[in-house]
């Protein structure tokens, strides 16, 4: 398909047992496991075309010419790619997140995949989805989960070979919801993913008792997912994503990404908890919380957040499909 333009979709996951750091950065090959719910809402969409006369990758995102760290991350990418299939066509590549962009809402994760399953498509190549996760992760460890529909299991591996992702079942998947209370106005964060991680592996004194933590959490997570237990899911959920941002926080200076309205947040799911509501709350590297719910308690959860203030917008979402080539 070399000329030919491909469109991909890909969403977003929020990771229920976090991905925190790496072990290769070459290769991005993550410290831990982790394990995520995808998610409907939270939607890019990506068209990589190779054109013969270009002299350089073009990276169009949100409808303005990408900066140009990001449009060098994004050639990167495309030089595995280009590899895979004996070319060296340079591409235009045109991105849409249907959310804010790089601001603690795994924007990089579906922007990846769906790069990922549209410039394999457009440079000639089949690739399988476990393929496809592995291409993913090297441009962005999470991409690799978003890869597929659902909740998603990440094996952390120990080569490149290994470090993939694969779906889980469970008959949580159609029942659950994910309330997304944005806070700040989705504005992008002032740290990035990829630097905090390495700044908190590299000075908190609490990273390497994260790091073994992960593997006891990936147990409870996975075992609760098999007997469709929401509760336990969740209690894990929200424990996990604090142990996360406590050994941010412990970084040294710390990475702090809550804001006032994060705290309120945080305890209204609390106070919803009290209640007989079923609600915990997650974190990724950003100020916004995302609540573990159902389909029935999602609506009160939503109208009892969007209220406080500093929370400037509220999304329901259910459990996502997998990356798709648009027709």
């Amino acid at each position: 398909m070399l000329g030919q333009p491909v469109t991909a979709r890909a969403c977003a996951n929020i990771a229920l047992v976090k991905y925190w750091g790496k072990r290769d950065s070459k290769l991005n090959l993550p410290a831990t496991g982790s394990l995520s719910l995808t998610l409907a809402a939270l939607a890019t969409q990506t068209t990589v075309m190779f054109d013969t006369a270009l002299v350089q990758d073009e990276l169009e995102l949100d409808g303005f010419s990408a900066r140009f760290a990001d449009t060098a991350r994004a050639s990167t990418f495309l030089d595995l790619v280009r590899d895979a299939a004996g070319i060296t066509t340079r591409a235009r590549v045109t991105s849409k997140n249907e959310f804010p962009t790089a601001s603690g809402l795994a924007s990089s994760a579906s922007g990846y995949a769906a790069l990922a399953l549209a410039a394999s498509k457009a440079a000639g190549l089949s690739l399988s989805e476990r393929e496809l996760s592995i291409l993913a992760r090297r441009g962005s460890g999470s991409a690799a989960r978003s890869i597929y529909g659902g909740f998603v299991r990440m094996n952390a591996g120990d080569t490149t070979e290994s470090a993939y992702a694969e779906p889980l079942t469970s008959p949580l998947v159609d029942r659950v919801r994910m309330v997304i209370a944005i806070v700040g106005g989705g504005t992008p964060k002032q740290h990035g993913s990829r630097d905090a991680m390495e700044h908190t592996a590299a000075t908190s004194p609490y990273y390497q008792p994260w790091v073994e933590l992960v593997p006891k959490d990936l147990e409870v997570a996975t075992a609760a997912l098999a007997k469709g237990d929401l509760e336990a899911l969740g209690v894990v959920a929200e424990a996990n994503a604090l142990a996360m941002h406590a050994s941010a926080m412990a970084a040294r200076p710390g990475v702090i990404y809550w804001q006032p309205a994060t705290i309120a947040v945080h305890n209204e799911v609390r106070g919803l908890r009290a209640c007989g509501i079923a609600a915990w709350a997650t974190m990724d590297a950003g100020p916004h919380v995302k609540i573990l719910t159902t389909a029935e308690d999602a609506p009160t959860i939503a109208m009892r957040v969007k209220d406080i203030d500093g929370v400037t917008a509220v999304t329901i979402s259910a459990s996502g499909p997998p990356a798709t080539i648009a027709t």
